[in-house]
């Protein structure tokens, strides 16, 4: 089964990005806005899955909240014709996202990593250039606190349900 692994911002947020993404992402209905920290992979057993999600408490036990800063719109073209939100980097942020790719849990990772939250994608070249000087003109500042990421799991229509919730720094 294919999983992976990320953050849900708050529903202010989902929102906001959802009355963009509802227009120009064909991925809309499959999953929330949210921001990736480790890309789908593959788990063959129950016993796999388990042991796996003791090595993530690990490391949310040893990774306190923190806040995700959104500030402007960003874009991955011309590698791919992605428009997001672009997230502050910051300190825990990085050590979450490499401490999920480390040990058992590496992966190969297709990109560096940007935090970001995805607006559009899949757009024609001209389309990403019209909707790109569009949302630049937007005027964003959104910060809030992360206390938790989520194992996220694919069903067969190509939806994203949650598996388990991660708190950050909770000692269980």
């Amino acid at each position: 089964m294919k999983y992976g692994i990320a953050i849900f911002p708050s529903k202010k947020l989902q929102d906001l990005v959802n009355s963009y993404r509802k227009r120009y992402d064909p991925h809309y209905a499959l999953i929330a806005p949210h921001l990736t920290l480790k890309e789908p992979f593959q788990v063959e057993d129950e016993n796999e899955l388990k042991e796996l999600a003791l090595q993530i408490h690990e490391i949310s036990d040893n990774i306190q909240p923190f806040t995700l800063h959104v500030y402007k719109v960003g874009s991955f073209h011309p590698v791919n014709n992605v428009i997001y939100f672009k997230v502050k980097e910051q300190e825990k942020l990085r050590k979450l996202h490499e401490q999920l790719h480390q040990e058992e849990l590496y992966s190969e990772r297709p990109y560096n990593f940007v935090p970001h939250i995805t607006l559009a994608q899949k757009l024609s070249d001209e389309e990403h250039h019209d909707v790109l000087e569009s949302l630049k003109m937007m005027d964003i500042d959104h910060t809030e606190e992360v206390d938790r990421f989520q194992l996220l799991y694919q069903l067969e229509n190509g939806s994203w349900t949650v598996y388990e919730t991660f708190h950050l720094g909770k000692v269980r």
